[in-house]
């Protein structure tokens, strides 16, 4: 999420135009982050999973 959050950043206003790939790039990282879950979630469940 965070290198496609600065290559919207250094593209600036076409980082959100649908034309370029980083606006689909930047999209799809943030669905996927919703999608799994924050990483201290995902770090519970491994640690459940391990029963740590």
């Amino acid at each position: 999420m965070w290198v496609a959050e600065r290559a919207v950043q250094i593209h600036g206003g076409y980082g959100y135009v649908t034309e370029f790939p980083v606006e689909r790039f930047f999209r799809d990282a943030k669905i996927t982050q919703i999608y799994e879950g924050t990483q201290e979630v995902q770090r519970l469940v491994i640690a459940r999973n391990l029963k740590l």
